[in-house]
């Protein structure tokens, strides 16, 4: 009996060891905090309370509250979400292509792997910083909640903008020939958190620039540029099927034509 007990032990032991083994492998980015470029050296230093910079920043976050109930306002709420397949849909109307993580599995699973990139090297800056949200300086109407989690997240540099930023650079190399309203989107998505309310205008210029500075260090990464490769023969194969332009394109252009400042 003793026997079969510890038979039994062992093929339970092997069978837990087995199902382990089949579990997804937890997502990592391409570089990891090794890797990433250290902004908080690359951007200039966040605004000092009662600096010129600040005044700025809080003129255009005064500015920005005459948006709330108008279709900029509402173009705002929409760019909150950041998850991928959200970010697809973003910027399906610039890319005349309506791509989805069903469509475009390859880049969706790229734009996984540079999202937690991304937003794990922002925080690591902001945790530097220390900048306080605009509506934290000054009271007023956000186009979200304004609940502790936000207001505990520092405000320089922007992850919403950097994360767009990265996705519109990244679009951009897949359909140059759609390189401008690409671009444009990736601005407007960006410009959207001053007009939330929830970032400064040298938040959105920061995150931009980190950004840029995230691409270029991810295009030194192989599996990066050979992932960006596997992606380029799907989305072209989308862009071929049917073009992508309901009547909220033209309305979204509209939009994001102009800069909200």
């Amino acid at each position: 009996m003793k026997r079969i007990a510890i038979g039994l032990t062992a093929a339970a032991a092997l069978a837990v060891g087995a199902a382990v083994a089949q579990q997804p492998a937890p997502p990592i980015g391409y570089l990891g905090p090794a890797k990433w470029p250290d902004a908080a050296k690359i951007l200039p230093p966040a605004p000092a309370t009662g600096s010129p910079r600040e005044g700025i920043d809080q003129a255009t976050y005064r500015e920005m509250r005459k948006l709330q109930g108008s279709p900029r306002w509402a173009l705002a709420q929409n760019d909150v979400p950041t998850a991928v397949p959200k970010m697809l849909e973003n910027f399906s109307c610039a890319m005349g292509a309506q791509l989805t993580p069903q469509n475009a599995p390859r880049l969706a699973a790229l734009l996984s792997r540079v999202g937690l990139d991304s937003g794990q090297q922002v925080a690591s800056v902001k945790d530097v910083f220390k900048r306080k949200r605009p509506y934290l300086i000054e009271d007023g109407p956000i186009c979200v909640d304004k609940t502790k989690a936000l207001a505990d997240s520092p405000d320089y540099p922007s992850g919403h903008v950097t994360w767009g930023w990265v996705v519109g650079l990244i679009l951009t190399e897949l359909a140059p020939d759609r390189a401008t309203p690409i671009l444009v989107r990736g601005r407007a998505f960006g410009e959207s958190r001053a007009v939330c309310g929830v970032h400064s205008w040298s938040a959105v210029e920061a995150g931009r620039t980190n950004g840029a500075a995230l691409f270029a260090t991810l295009h030194g990464d192989a599996k990066f540029r050979a992932d960006l490769e596997a992606a380029r023969a799907e989305v072209e194969a989308v862009r071929k099927s049917a073009a992508y332009a309901p009547a909220s394109c033209a309305a979204e252009a509209q939009v994001t034509a102009k800069t909200p400042w």
